[in-house]
């Protein structure tokens, strides 16, 4: 786990970072959301100590990271950022190999481990013995991903690490990320200043603004229980897609109208209002037939989707 007690950091006698406190659950990916100059990536850059704080203490796997070595701490924790700091004189497997060089591991393993996360990150072997700049800046990014993996760390920090890409590519590598096995093993601190890319990967989300945690909370409860008016304003822009990606099928039961059916051929009713919408307009069907976890099936054209997920809207309104 990481946790922060009253952590503060400030530059030129203003503050950077001001008495945050927040914990990260074991293999809980927190995103860190706001403005630029919020003092998200400093609060990052904190955790191995890339930065050191003013004053407060940052707890990472049960010890202050003021009285671990430096050097070792961040041989433990996997970094990623957004311009991948690769080396351009090194090749693909040399800046891979980084880190096992340091933990002085064989060539052996070294090489099997390679092999095997650039095959999970959907890379090509020829591209081992090429430069940075021969690769494509997806193919960068998925390097500068398996360097922070190889060594197997626990902890992992992200900043900013989809921010250079085409909007293709990002959704690309974001969907490879939610769902590689290496990523669902580690404890994840990511900054993002995209509403979008936090509400798609994060467990729960820390809100930042002015060196201060406004707000932390699942992306459901940031929607539907701000607790002041910078929470709520911060995604007035974007409220309604946000909605429709964290509303489930199973939120909305209640409100779906229409007899209960019997069919085996049915949807999870975990899909997201965003995800079924999209489903209906690919695929072209009237409706779609869902099994909810007690058992019940129901089926859902887009006229029905829509009353029930008003009628959810309303619900929270008029809590």
């Amino acid at each position: 786990m990481i946790e922060f007690k009253n952590v503060s950091k400030k530059y030129s006698g203003k503050a950077a970072v001001e008495n945050v406190s927040f914990l990260v659950k074991e293999k809980e990916n927190l995103v860190l959301l706001g403005t630029s100059g919020c003092g998200k990536t400093t609060t990052l850059k904190m955790i191995n100590r890339l930065v050191s704080p003013d004053s407060g203490e940052i707890i990472v796997d049960g010890k202050d990271v003021k009285d671990q070595n430096p050097e070792l701490l961040r041989r433990r924790i996997g970094y990623v950022m957004q311009n991948t700091g690769l080396f351009p004189h090194y090749t693909v497997r040399q800046n891979i190999a980084l880190v096992p060089e340091l933990l002085k591991w064989s060539k052996s393993k070294t090489e099997e481990r390679t092999e095997e996360l650039i095959t999970k990150l959907h890379l090509n072997k020829d591209c081992l013995n090429m430069y940075p700049n021969e690769l494509s800046g997806g193919q960068q990014q998925r390097v500068g991903l398996a360097r922070a993996l190889i060594s197997d760390p626990a902890f992992l920090l992200m900043d900013e690490p989809f921010g250079a890409l085409d909007n293709v590519t990002r959704a690309e590598i974001q969907k490879e990320f939610k769902a590689l096995d290496e990523f669902k093993r580690k404890t994840i601190v990511m900054v993002t200043h995209d509403v979008q890319e936090a509400f798609e990967l994060a467990d729960r989300i820390a809100l930042m603004d002015k060196g201060k945690i406004i707000q932390i909370g699942t992306p459901k409860e940031l929607l539907y229980k701000p607790t002041n008016a910078f929470s709520k304003g911060f995604f007035d822009g974007q409220r309604l897609a946000l909605e429709f990606k964290v509303s489930r099928i199973s939120d909305l039961w209640e409100f779906i109208s229409g007899d209960e059916i019997a069919d085996d051929d049915s949807f999870t009713a975990e899909l997201s209002v965003w995800q079924v919408m999209e489903t209906l307009r690919l695929t072209n069907k009237a409706a779609l037939k869902f099994l909810h976890k007690n058992g019940e099936r129901k089926s859902v054209d887009f006229n029905i989707l829509t009353q029930a997920f008003n009628a959810y809207q309303n619900s929270h309104r008029n809590e």
